[in-house]
């Protein structure tokens, strides 16, 4: 689709969203899904990739419908992807996933009233991981194994990357909930890396202190300064290594809350959503030609 104007995100708009499923992959035998929320209107609209959370192991395209619904109400088209999960499929499968949905997305927008010049990406808690992962090395060979046919050259380069309490250092979280005996966490986190050398590797905190990232979109993190599943002081790290690398990462800090605290209709998913919200009208902002 081409467009005739700049497309662009009005934090203050309101639209009715129609929500349906469309299969976007095939993989390990199974067809996979994405949940779309579709702004009802004349479009075309932006585009945004949501990979939910659930400790790489758990969750499924519906559990960031509060959100999601509340982003594509303002003008964007929001994909909700189902995906591999561990134990049944390990590291790096959800990245594998999440890379090719990005690149569907990119080749399918028009489809779906929608516009990819400028694409975003959301992760929530692990799905942060997973995003930020995939925004860092979108062209690494090992997640853009599975091809694209239809559409061959493109890649899963995004413009900005959002997180909801992310885990922005899989090795520094799964050693925190080893000393504190969280054996939830630590079972979690070896069911998908299945190996502590798998965590260092696949960990966006490492690929910053390597200097191995291939790129560095604009990011937003909000997270919660009593968060004992993801301690706030991994997400600072994080953010400073990035700005260090020459990325724009501005970290959101809810104080007192704790892991998944805009989960529920509220205040204080009200001032999530409007957070998310300004920030992608500045990055299509951003963009537009002079």
């Amino acid at each position: 689709m081409t467009n005739q104007r700049p497309v662009s995100y009005d934090p203050g708009a309101t639209y009715t969203v129609r929500t349906f499923d469309v299969e976007y992959l095939q993989a390990a035998g199974q067809k996979w899904l994405a949940r779309v929320y579709q702004p009802e209107g004349q479009g075309p609209f932006p585009v945004l990739l949501d990979v939910h959370g659930g400790a790489w192991s758990g969750g499924d395209r519906f559990g960031d419908e509060l959100i999601d619904s509340a982003l594509a109400a303002a003008g964007m088209v929001v994909a909700s992807i189902d995906f591999r999960i561990a134990p049944e499929f390990p590291y790096p499968a959800q990245v594998q996933d999440a890379n090719y949905a990005i690149r569907w997305l990119k080749a399918h927008a028009g489809e779906l009233n929608g516009d990819a010049a400028v694409i975003g990406a959301l992760g929530r808690s692990s799905g942060g991981h997973t995003v930020l992962l995939n925004a860092m090395l979108p062209r690494d060979a090992r997640y853009s194994a599975i091809p694209l046919p239809e559409a061959p050259q493109a890649d899963a380069a995004v413009d900005y990357a959002m997180g909801l309490w992310p885990v922005l250092d899989s090795y520094g979280r799964y050693a925190i909930a080893k000393e504190s005996e969280n054996p939830r966490l630590v079972e979690a986190s070896f069911g998908y890396f299945l190996t502590e050398e798998a965590m260092r590797e696949g960990n966006p905190q490492g690929v910053l202190e390597r200097g191995g990232q291939e790129a560095l979109p604009p990011v937003l993190v909000l997270h919660g300064s009593a968060d004992t599943n993801v301690p706030l002081h991994l997400v600072e790290q994080c953010a400073g290594n990035y700005r260090a690398a020459g990325g724009d990462f501005t970290l959101e800090v809810f104080p007192d809350q704790p892991h998944t605290f805009a989960a529920e209709p509220g205040p204080l998913t009200d001032q999530a959503v409007a957070l998310l919200r300004g920030f992608i009208a500045a990055q299509l902002a951003s963009h537009v030609p002079a």
